[in-house]
């Protein structure tokens, strides 16, 4: 008997060629993918520029209105101070460009949108949007309320406190540190809802099982308070009694906005079986 004849197959030359291809065409999503991420992220930079530009202009405004809480708490004749050569001129900078940033904030969200958006399904799609108008509006009421209820209400007990003949004169560098750091842990902390709908929407959690762990909710708040809040009673009470209302809040929207959280909870009490 003669040898198999073996089927013929494309050359060498052609078969590298065919290789080749078939590796481009598992980079080419990747490749457009970093596209779409790199433009993305370009459209976010030049939102934050067009709207940083004309605040520039009012930066030393800016600053003076975000110092406003400070210098109504301070005492009668005693100011601000600059310890750093450049710090008049670079701080009100800096504290317009955070607020650029701010403003932007649904420009941002959207380009974030506009990335993952391809891959979700239709459902997902759905949540995702109200989730994201949500979570920009918290971020924002959260600012809103470090600026209007917080901010003289630790100024003042930290004026108030301060020892006799001790004038109160802070660096506006440091100031504008203290600020950011409020604002960003009262905008994160009145993200709660979003945060526990995303979980009970993923399937980490239910809305019962949350509510079994509200004491260690309750004492968690007040820690995470007492870490990013000033080492003050005050500001740190400020910062929990509201993460753990926002926290119940979440807990009804899940119930309302997840579908299947309600028989879910059921299902482990116990009030239905299990299909």
């Amino acid at each position: 008997m003669g040898r198999p004849r073996r089927k013929p197959g494309p050359p060498p030359r052609l078969k590298n060629v065919v290789e080749a291809s078939a590796s481009k065409g598992n980079e080419a999503p990747l490749i457009s993918h970093l596209l779409e991420l790199r433009t993305r992220l370009l459209h976010a930079v030049a939102g934050v520029i067009i709207i940083f530009i004309p605040l520039a202009f009012f930066a030393q405004d800016i600053y003076s209105v975000v110092a406003g809480p400070l210098m109504a708490q301070m005492p009668e004749g005693t100011t601000m101070i600059a310890t750093e050569v450049a710090a008049p001129f670079l701080t009100p900078f800096k504290m317009a460009l955070l607020l650029a940033v701010v403003l932007a904030m649904p420009w941002l969200l959207y380009q974030i949108w506009g990335f993952v958006a391809p891959g979700l399904y239709a459902n997902e799609r759905r949540l995702a949007a109200p989730l994201i108008i949500s979570s920009t509006l918290l971020f924002y009421a959260g600012m809103a309320f470090a600026y209007f209820v917080v901010f003289p209400l630790i100024f003042a007990f930290l004026v108030a406190v301060a020892p006799e003949g001790v004038s109160v004169m802070t660096d506006i560098s440091r100031y504008l540190d203290f600020v950011i750091k409020l604002f960003l842990a009262f905008g994160v902390a009145f993200e709660m809802p979003v945060a526990i709908v995303l979980m009970v929407w993923s399937g980490f959690t239910t809305p019962g099982k949350l509510k079994q762990k509200r004491p260690y909710v309750l004492v968690g708040a007040f820690v995470i308070g007492m870490l990013l809040t000033p080492p003050d009673v005050v500001s740190q009470t400020l910062l929990a009694l509201p993460a753990y209302v926002l926290f119940e809040i979440g807990i009804i929207a899940a119930r309302l906005f997840v579908p299947g959280s309600k028989q879910v909870d059921e299902q482990l009490e116990g009030k239905i079986p299990n299909e």
